[in-house]
């Protein structure tokens, strides 16, 4: 790996890459099958991924014709890593056996180890012989929508394909790693003016913001739109910040910190809700709902704004859906792609039918969408989001502050890339974009 890792930094080109040997071995943050009950009664928030990733030399896997070989030079985390981590809310050691039994080359994925890891950049060093657009040597970042394009279910939106699945916690060969092998579709072309660890914490979370709120299959967001956004300097609360502020809306950001509404509204973003402040209590002490406090945040949002959310931008869950369903606007849409608080969501639905609101899911997104936010990043109209960046031998400390939630923006992790900043090929770009832009989330 150090004779691939001193190519790259060299401007080696795609036929000096294609020439170097792989390894047979390489490093890898893993969990393992063995520890699947360490956690067993342990309260969630006290479960910790420090314990439970490891870094192991694994087995390079056999390369498929549709795939590619590519040396990770950086990495991110999201919370499906804390989820694997935590063996919460299912150990994803069910779902490489699941996916084992579709084929031969799904079979590599069922190990006693799961290599994990949801985002990457870096080079193509190897690719199968069915790989058409792809070849040793091009620089990309990796988004984590694993389809079979054989699957006719897959074809109108490939994230309703039967057997889609997030790479690198539904499939094995994750990205935090030096190397990891996807699907030739995952690829898409590293924006030039960024290092590799900006270039790598983007494509989970800015296409999951773009898909819920750009895209027709998410919440359809047009000009003027009053979009209410929970954790607004979060993975993907601070990507969709950018979306409304790009697309002519007008954010309202939940953030739980003076230090987070300042950053907030570095961004442009001037109706700023912070929770410390407010004091919300939207539970009461017996698990029912207290709509009063529903009432109240909802009179806070038009204080600030004159009038009810279009759009809520919702993923906190359980915590917060029952306000989220409350607030928005008659007629509006709440959006919503995951559960970080609870999966069990409450809501009273007559404010939901007899006000005529819509609900709609959405999960990740499919590729076109995908290389369309990547796109917008590589043109320099929406930023990454880093906060810090670890080495891969301190996954388990990174996973450990998303799980308690003691970050900004995203969390990035150098793989084969040694020091932060390496990577940038466009330099004017990046002077044009500006240094406080792309490090506006840095501590």
């Amino acid at each position: 790996m150090d004779s691939i890792r001193d190519a790259i930094n060299n401007g080696a080109s795609g036929e000096q890459l294609a020439a170097i040997p792989l390894p047979g071995t390489y490093r890898a943050a893993v969990i393992e099958k063995q520890d699947e009950a360490m956690f067993a009664g342990v309260a969630t928030r006290d479960k910790d991924p420090r314990k439970s990733i490891k870094l192991r030399e694994v087995p390079v896997p056999e390369l498929a014709p549709d795939e590619a070989v590519v040396a990770v030079m950086a990495s991110s985390i999201n919370f499906n890593t804390v989820w694997s981590a935590i063996f919460e809310p299912i150990s994803t050691f069910g779902s490489l056996a699941r996916f084992a039994r579709e084929s031969s080359w799904a079979k590599r994925h069922d190990l006693p180890y799961h290599v994990v890891g949801s985002d990457g950049s870096g080079v193509v060093l190897r690719v199968g012989s069915a790989v058409r657009n792809w070849k040793p040597g091009d620089r990309v970042t990796i988004h984590c929508n694993h389809v079979d394009d054989q699957d006719p279910s897959a074809h109108d939106d490939s994230m309703l394909g039967a057997n889609q699945r997030i790479w690198g916690y539904e499939t094995n060969f994750g990205g935090l790693a030096d190397l990891t092998v996807v699907k030739a579709n995952q690829l898409m072309p590293k924006p030039a003016h960024l290092s590799w660890e900006e270039a790598a914490v983007n494509a989970l979370c800015n296409s999951t913001s773009y898909r819920m709120l750009v895209s027709q299959n998410g919440a359809r967001m047009k000009q003027g739109d009053v979009v209410l956004i929970w954790g607004a300097t979060g993975g993907i609360g601070a990507y969709a910040v950018q979306y409304v502020l790009n697309g002519g809306g007008i954010p309202v950001g939940v953030v739980s910190s003076p230090d987070k509404a300042r950053i907030l509204r570095e961004m442009g973003c001037e109706a700023v809700i912070d929770r410390s402040k407010g004091n919300y209590k939207f539970w009461n002490e017996d698990d029912t709902h207290n709509e009063s406090e529903w009432r109240r945040f909802g009179g806070d949002i038009r204080a600030l704004v004159g009038e009810d959310p279009d759009i809520v931008f919702e993923h906190p869950g359980r915590s917060t859906f029952g306000a989220s369903m409350y607030v928005v606007k008659k007629g509006g849409t709440v959006v919503t792609c995951a559960a970080t608080s609870g999966f069990m969501l409450e809501f009273d639905n007559r404010f939901f039918w007899m006000r005529l609101k819509r609900l709609v899911g959405s999960h990740f997104a499919n590729y076109r969408e995908a290389y369309e936010a990547n796109r917008l990043i590589a043109k320099g109209m929406i930023d990454p989001v880093i906060s810090q960046t670890f080495p891969l031998s301190q996954a388990g400390e990174a996973a450990w502050q998303v799980h308690r939630n003691l970050h900004e923006g995203k969390i990035g992790v150098l793989c084969l890339a040694e020091n932060e900043g390496e990577g940038v090929t466009d330099h004017e770009l990046r002077a044009k974009v500006g240094e406080t832009r792309l490090r506006r989330f840095r501590r």
